[in-house]
């Protein structure tokens, strides 16, 4: 494999170097490196606000500085629990740069190629390659999420290995290129704090460093948040939700708000569903409680107590006599 050599094509543009298409990346189709041709993946034009906890804002915008030649930029793993808004973390820091952003969604089962070039037949019947979001914004120097990293197996967290050391090229055995990053590419990781992930291994831990953690918000912070979202929500319906949420946050449930969102939008849309009957706002917003999160939730404390008690009853083995025999056997080493 060769290094790239990149050409820019569209149906407007011939052959136009790299450094002349920085305010067109957006509106670039294809990408020619090495006589291959690449069809790009589109950048993603979502612009959210960002509201609260500034200070993880400027810590990721500080992680893709470059202070000197021989700076490189970090990429950084975001941690907490899903639905606190870590993807749009790094949608907003990429936003903040001016860069073109790309968001790849990360699976159990996600290829090697599906992280770099994925061949894909064309209606002439001859072979395309498609380059991938992260592939495309280390073409374009753009910013790429890689969304919910710990999804993702330990083959495909390998191809990425000389990307996130001072190597910085990724290489496609399909299409035979090793294609080198722009030096405005960044790259970010988000990771659920949750039991449906895989372990990542060590060496690639080094590489996606510092850890930036992403707390739940606090009442205020949390009721712009859902105000911002759903600007129509009546006060009332708000103010029972950002209470809800606030509880089960100091009760360490695992709930959002992202569900708050849920739940208000279907307590309103049951609220107004039928005029001629409407139901009582508090048993439309306890109906939208139950249908999003269950039964338990109803009943926040019982709920922490059952998960409390789950935990307490969760006892690791001690020694080897514990794999053996049970814990009140009378012939039992340790006891």
């Amino acid at each position: 494999m060769h290094n790239s050599h990149i050409i820019f094509k569209d149906k407007n543009i011939n052959c136009i170097k790299f450094e002349d298409l920085m305010n067109q990346f957006s509106q670039s189709k294809t990408a020619v490196i090495d006589g291959i041709t690449l069809t790009l993946s589109q950048p993603d034009l979502t612009t959210p606000e960002w509201i609260g906890q500034r200070e993880v804002l400027k810590q990721i915008l500080a992680c893709w500085m470059v202070i000197s030649d021989k700076d490189l930029p970090l990429s950084p793993r975001i941690i907490g629990m899903p639905g606190i808004g870590k993807t749009t973390l790094g949608m907003v820091a990429a936003i903040q740069r001016k860069q073109p952003l790309y968001i790849f969604q990360c699976t159990s089962d996600t290829r090697p190629e599906d992280l770099i070039i994925t061949p894909v037949l064309a209606e002439s019947g001859k072979i395309s390659y498609h380059a991938s979001p992260l592939v495309t914004a280390m073409i374009n120097g753009g910013i790429c999420v890689l969304d919910e990293g710990n999804r993702m197996n330990e083959k495909s967290w390998a191809s990425l290995a000389p990307l996130l050391d001072h190597r910085r090229y990724v290489e496609s055995i399909i299409a035979g290129l090793r294609i080198n990053a722009h030096k405005e590419f960044r790259t970010c990781v988000t990771m659920n704090n949750d039991e449906s992930t895989f372990e990542i291994p060590d060496y690639m831990l080094s590489r996606l460093q510092p850890t930036l953690t992403l707390e739940m918000p606090n009442s205020q912070d949390e009721i712009e948040i859902l105000k911002y979202h759903l600007p129509f929500a009546e006060s009332e319906l708000l103010n029972m939700t950002v209470n809800f949420l606030q509880k089960s946050h100091q009760l360490d449930l695992d709930f959002s708000p992202r569900d708050g969102l849920h739940i208000l939008q279907y307590a309103m849309k049951r609220l107004v569903q039928d005029k001629d009957h409407p139901l009582a706002k508090d048993l439309a917003w306890r109906e939208a409680v139950q249908k999003v999160l269950g039964d338990d939730a109803l009943n926040l404390d019982e709920m922490a107590e059952k998960k409390n008690r789950a935990l307490g009853e969760i006892r690791l083995p001690q020694g080897l006599g514990d794999f053996f025999f049970d814990e009140d056997s009378p012939i039992h080493p340790d006891r």
